[in-house]
C-alpha cells in the first residue's frame, strides 16, 4: 500500500488513476507505442469517465457495464491503444473499477 501511495506520488496520480495505469501499462506494446504520458492521460480520463457513469448497482446490471464498456473502448481507441489489446485492457479496466467500488476507502463512488 505505501509503495502504492509512493508510486502514485512519484507519477503525480491518484491510487485509482495509478491503478487504471497499471491495469494498461501490462501490455508492453502499448508502453511501446504510447508511452508514460499517455497511459497516464488516459487513465486519468478513465477514471472520469468511470466516476461520472457509475451507479450503485453497476455491478449487476449488464446495460450499464455494456455502457462502460464502450466508454472505455472509445478512450483507448482516442489514444491509439493498440486495437489486438483493447479487449483484454477493457475488461480489466473494468475489473479494477469493481475492486475500487468494493473498498471502504473507495473513491470511485456511484452515483
Amino acid at each position: 500500500m505505501r509503495e502504492a501511495r509512493r508510486r502514485g506520488d512519484e507519477l503525480n496520480m491518484s491510487e485509482e488513476e495509478l491503478a487504471f495505469y497499471d491495469a494498461l501499462e501490462v501490455n508492453d506494446s502499448a508502453v511501446a507505442v504510447l508511452g508514460d504520458e499517455t497511459l497516464r492521460t488516459i487513465a486519468r480520463e478513465l477514471v472520469d469517465t468511470i466516476r461520472n457513469n457509475l451507479t450503485i448497482d453497476w455491478t449487476l446490471r449488464e446495460s450499464v457495464q455494456a455502457k462502460l464498456r464502450v466508454m472505455v473502448k472509445r478512450i483507448l481507441r482516442k489514444y491509439g491503444y493498440p486495437p489486438d489489446k483493447q479487449k483484454k485492457a477493457t475488461e480489466t479496466v473494468l475489473e479494477q473499477a469493481a475492486l475500487i467500488c468494493k473498498r471502504p476507502d473507495r473513491n470511485l463512488k456511484p452515483l
